[in-house]
């Protein structure tokens, strides 16, 4: 999946995204090079990030997705947890719902999900991105995660998304922090007793710094590299990234390695 942001404080390409035929350029890029899915967010969700209405979510999505949809073929889902942006991204080409809330911020989301039939991804966080850290307390913190979205399977299953639509993500860098992530990604292979097809999103993000020591996102490929091996090779079946040119060599031959073992 390859990751696009429409916002003007993006953390991991400075807003060069907002743009709609730079967009699209970047998209049919993404597709060129290998990316399965494109996923587009016009609303930072990063720890700290202060929320926007939906209409001017709307201002920076729309535009992009009537930019990119004509002009690539993989599906795109559009990274949102507000149920008029989601109705709206999905009449101008999306079809799949990236909800970082897993439908806990606006249970209309749900409902918008299961009338349309489309997949929806439910991450993992708690709180808000503006408190979510006061949240990070876990005794352990793979097996909580795996009961908070087991929830938010049952809170979707309760608005009428049927299973087969479903993707978990278990939210790193949300509402976790350094060593909470690490241990989480360690951790993934548990996520399958879930059922469900898991997504992984280490691309870029501050956690990684905890091992490497201080670098900017631009300069986190390397390590996002060895996230996303690790990812693979305990058995996501989908993992995010801002640097699809790149990340897919490493999937290519991190799944070579998964199916060489007997994965």
């Amino acid at each position: 999946m390859g990751a696009i942001n429409v916002t003007p404080d993006s953390f991991s390409d400075g807003g060069t995204s907002l743009d709609p035929i730079r967009a699209r350029d970047i998209a049919q890029a993404m597709a060129a090079s290998g990316a399965d899915l494109i996923d587009i967010g016009a609303e930072s969700t990063r720890p700290g990030a202060t929320p926007v209405g939906s209409a001017e979510e709307l201002s920076r999505l729309l535009p992009v997705l009537q930019a990119v949809a004509p002009h690539v073929t993989v599906p795109i889902s559009v990274d949102t947890y507000k149920c008029p942006v989601a109705e709206r991204a999905l009449d101008a080409g999306a079809s799949i719902v990236n909800d970082i809330s897993a439908f806990a911020y606006d249970p209309q989301l749900g409902d918008l999900v299961a009338r349309r039939g489309v997949p929806a991804i439910l991450m993992h966080t708690r709180g808000r991105p503006d408190d979510m850290y006061a949240h990070a307390e876990y005794a352990d913190v793979v097996a909580e995660v795996m009961a908070d979205l087991q929830r938010a399977i049952d809170r979707a299953v309760q608005l009428g998304v049927t299973r087969d639509r479903l993707i978990v993500d278990p939210g790193l860098g949300f509402a976790k922090r350094a060593e909470q992530s690490m241990a989480t990604l360690a951790g993934l292979d548990r996520f399958a007793a879930l059922g469900l097809p898991i997504l992984a999103g280490p691309s870029r993000k501050s956690f990684m710094t905890a091992a490497t020591g201080p670098l900017p996102p631009g300069e986190r490929d390397w390590p996002t590299a060895a996230a996303v091996t690790a990812a693979v090779l305990a058995g996501a079946h989908i993992v995010r990234v801002h640097n699809v040119e790149k990340m897919v060599h490493v999937v290519r031959v991190a799944d070579a390695l998964r199916l060489a073992a007997g994965g």
